[in-house]
């Protein structure tokens, strides 16, 4: 089952920032931390566990596996879950639907790239004609049958298309049904403050450090207009730099042990992933 706190939000109008979260230790983490709503990304989901890039490469399968282990993991946390193009025609849209709401994610993003998609935030990417995007969209809405599940249609038009071109997309999409609208990959401030504007339905930003989107706090993007905003690439990228930096270090020094390079205290981090279950079990049933 979804949980209704995404959709209550949404509707409330209540502005809220998802951390994108690439695997299980990061969602681990966020729960401690207290995060409701957390971005299920595609891009690091798909590279944590398999190490390809985010090119249409990784399955409805192993993906919506990765879901239902991320919505597990993340303990009631509403997942708003990174669907790519709905991996294929409308027949694979609605299967996907389906499967992502069985997994119990909380909103389905699906995008208006053809299929292989690729990253929003890297070149090469071809849209779908708008009116077949519209028919995912229908078809996506027509799947569901949780009404708390939130249907999210993407749009990559602005490299491609231009800024106007996208804005009519997403008033399509929009008009089509969808729950929540994901302008993708925008240049500018003033672009954003102009979505948010002209698009007749909440919509979403997405702060990929790295991409073509300023960086805006939270508290800005509200300013601006937007319902959400997602951080799908922070958790990734803070991972890799710190390991990246230890095993540096520990190249050169021959120790785990460096005063520059922190480490999550190993007991605390064994009760966040559940070994003291695991002790009291021992402690009633071994022998």
């Amino acid at each position: 089952m979804a949980n209704p706190i995404l959709r209550q939000k949404v509707e409330n109008g209540t502005f809220f920032a998802a951390p994108g979260l690439q695997d299980m230790i990061s969602a681990t983490i966020a729960k401690d931390v207290g995060f409701d709503v957390v971005y299920g990304t595609g891009y690091w989901l798909t590279a944590s566990a398999y190490g390809l890039p985010d090119a249409g490469i990784a399955t409805y399968s192993q993906m919506v596996d990765r879901m239902a282990t991320l919505v597990r993991t993340c303990g009631g946390a509403a997942v708003i879950a990174d669907a790519d193009t709905g991996y294929g025609g409308l027949l694979n849209v609605h299967h996907t639907v389906r499967g992502y709401e069985a997994a119990g994610v909380s909103a389905v993003q699906i995008e208006d790239q053809e299929f292989p998609k690729k990253c929003g935030h890297t070149p090469y990417k071809r849209c779908l004609p708008t009116q077949d995007m519209i028919r995912k969209i229908e078809v996506a809405l027509a799947a569901r049958t949780d009404p708390d599940l939130l249907i999210i249609a993407r749009s990559d038009a602005r490299a491609g298309e231009g800024f106007e071109a996208m804005l009519r997309r997403c008033e399509a999409y929009a008009a089509a049904g969808a729950d929540l609208i994901f302008p993708e990959a925008l240049l500018t401030q003033e672009e954003m403050r102009q979505a948010c504007a002209s698009i007749p339905k909440p919509c979403i930003a997405n702060m990929a450090d790295g991409g073509v989107t300023p960086i805006l706090p939270a508290q800005t993007l509200q300013e601006i207009g937007y319902a959400c905003a997602i951080y799908p690439a922070m958790c990734g990228l803070a991972a890799a730099a710190a390991v990246r930096h230890a095993l540096t270090r520990f190249k050169t020094t021959g120790t785990s042990v460096m005063p520059d390079v922190p480490l999550h205290d190993f007991q605390h981090f064994c009760r966040l992933i559940g070994f003291e279950e695991v002790w009291a079990f021992e402690e009633r049933w071994a022998s």
